[in-house]
């Protein structure tokens, strides 16, 4: 049974490898949005700095464990890549968030994981210093579950999921589903417990994106833009009624056409009674009697 056990929990922990590998991965679409825009916006620097103290601190376990190479080699590539992620964050981010990020730095990885080491090497002997770590590790690794939730108050807020990272929701739940089993399996309560937690606050992430996403997409659909109204030209004599004319008209048109209407329609068209009269003895329209072209909404 011992045996069967082993390999069932070198399974699921092959199988964890594989899933928080692509959990380490998800948040690339949202350095990938934060590259474009040149700007951090509305995301937050929290869950990248946890997940590299904790990564940081279940590599430190492991090397106090036997058999657990499998949390070694899925932990050393979270602290490349979450470095690598922080590094970015501080190179788009506003001086205000570059400020709380270093400020995090410090007081987690460097004094916070500086502190541990030293602590439990030279008070804690044996397997007491694993049990210690573990625990520690066990209150991080809640965090790291609890950290994207920081978003979950914006979304209720703005009533919008374009800050919450969906995939990361996701893939933290198959992830917690792996390490439970991986931990079980080895009667490790130090990696079991927290992936039980891990697993339910997943559920609940995603539960929110489902329902503001759908609330989000109605709003859009019942958004209608105004509709352009083109203007009409109004042609106004005192002679002729009120006319509508086209809008498509050029101006130049309409003057054509009010000139042809007032050559036909005016009785104060004159005959020609000198033959040496260039002009035929018609009078150009005055000016002042040109029709007024007034536009206005139709």
């Amino acid at each position: 049974m011992a045996a069967i056990s082993g390999h069932w929990a070198f399974a699921f922990g092959v199988l964890g490898n594989i899933v928080s590998f692509i959990v380490f991965l998800s948040p690339l679409p949202t350095f990938y949005k934060i590259y474009k825009k040149k700007s951090t916006e509305g995301y937050q620097s929290i869950p990248y700095v946890v997940a590299l103290f904790s990564s940081m601190l279940w590599i430190y376990y492991a090397l106090l464990k036997t058999n657990a190479t499998l949390l070694i080699t899925i932990n050393s590539f979270g602290v490349f890549i979450e470095t690598i992620y922080v590094g970015f964050y501080l190179f788009y981010a506003p001086k205000k968030a570059k400020v709380q990020t270093v400020k995090m730095l410090l007081l987690s990885v460097v004094g916070g994981f500086g502190a541990i080491v030293l602590v439990t090497q030279f008070l804690f002997k044996g397997a007491v210093r694993g049990q210690i770590v573990g625990w520690i590790c066990l209150v991080f690794s809640l965090c790291v579950f609890v950290a994207p939730l920081g978003i979950v108050r914006k979304v209720i807020k703005t009533k919008s999921v374009e800050y919450m990272p969906l995939l990361l929701s996701v893939f933290l739940t198959l992830s917690a589903v792996m390490w439970f089993f991986y931990g079980l399996l080895l009667k490790d309560i130090n990696i079991a417990a927290p992936n039980v937690l891990g697993f339910i606050l997943g559920i609940v992430q995603i539960l929110l994106y489902v329902v503001y996403n759908k609330k989000e997409k109605a709003n859009l659909k019942e958004q209608k833009l105004p509709e352009i109204q083109k203007p009409a030209v109004i042609v106004v004599d005192e002679n002729m009624n009120s006319k509508k004319l086209p809008a498509e008209l050029t101006q130049e048109q309409i003057i054509d056409i009010v000139k042809l209407g007032l050559l036909v329609c005016s009785d104060k068209v004159n005959v020609a009674s000198r033959p040496h009269d260039t002009t035929c003895g018609v009078k150009a329209p005055k000016v002042e009697n040109m029709p007024k072209l007034q536009t206005v909404e139709a």
